[in-house]
């Protein structure tokens, strides 16, 4: 009897698992594979955005400053954190938290989960653009090394905001985009309903961008997705995480920086 083979998932699936509600957000990531975490709060100019965290930690013996999205499993969870939709607030916070990792010689891990950032008017009015745009020249020059993980939704310059990163990975089932499907289908087609084509016309799933070079290497993830093993998952992140730092403590801090900087240069040379 012939083996029944698994059906190969569409862009659209994959969009589904990298938004569900148990896949393993930060929260789990430091529970799971930080030895200890010292969470730092505010950006010394207006607030503390719980859409966004960070801190000090250690990961397999490895000190790091670790910053990333907050999504929950709950809708309470999610409403405190604001479904992972950071304000400007929260991208200063984090390049203060970077900040202090360039000067304690730490590296920086970064762990991408976001639908986009908050779009609200207060946080137009307190400079999102603005805040966005300061993290990706700040990112482009710091001088310790980045490694960066998309682990769920990499959504818009919400995501890019923390993730102008030295080695950029992205877990097997994540999506990264420059617009949610559903947004582009809404203005390509003015139909929301034909999100399902926008994911597969958008590339953002894994092993389109890591073909396109936008991503470095993909992680696996157990099948089904994250979700069902998520301490396997988790392992896997830290495995490959832990493995870039290595790599990236060989180069000197000018070659770290020229090297980032050539990486995103080239993205779009087709």
């Amino acid at each position: 009897m012939a083996k029944k083979t698994e059906k190969k998932m569409t862009s659209w699936d994959i969009v589904q698992i990298a938004r569900h509600a148990e896949r393993p957000n930060i929260t789990s990531y430091i529970e799971t594979m930080c030895d200890d975490f010292v969470e730092l709060h505010g950006d010394r100019f207006f607030g503390d955005d719980r859409a966004l965290i960070g801190g000090f930690a250690t990961i397999g013996g490895e000190k790091v400053v670790l910053i990333g999205h907050r999504k929950g499993h709950s809708v309470e969870e999610n409403i405190d954190a604001n479904f992972g939709m950071a304000s400007p607030e929260g991208y200063r916070k984090a390049m203060r938290l970077m900040k202090l990792a360039e000067k304690f010689s730490l590296p920086v891990v970064s762990l991408v989960d976001t639908p986009g950032a908050y779009p609200g008017c207060e946080a137009e009015a307190n400079g999102q653009a603005e805040a966005i745009a300061h993290n990706l020249e700040f990112m482009a020059r710091l001088k310790t090394p980045i490694v960066v993980v998309v682990c769920g939704e990499g959504g818009s310059g919400g995501a890019l905001g923390i993730a102008v990163g030295d080695r950029v990975l992205m877990l097997q089932n994540a999506v990264y985009s420059v617009i949610s499907p559903e947004g582009c289908a809404s203005i390509l087609w003015r139909d929301g309903s034909k999100a399902a084509l926008a994911a597969e016309t958008l590339k953002i799933t894994a092993d389109h961008l890591l073909k396109l070079k936008i991503i470095d290497s993909i992680i696996k993830e157990p099948v089904g997705g994250a979700h069902k093993k998520p301490a396997t998952a988790i392992a896997a992140v830290k495995k490959a995480v832990l493995a870039e730092i290595a790599k990236l403590k060989k180069l000197t801090l000018d070659e770290l920086v020229e090297e980032r900087y050539q990486k995103f240069a080239s993205m779009g040379r087709f």
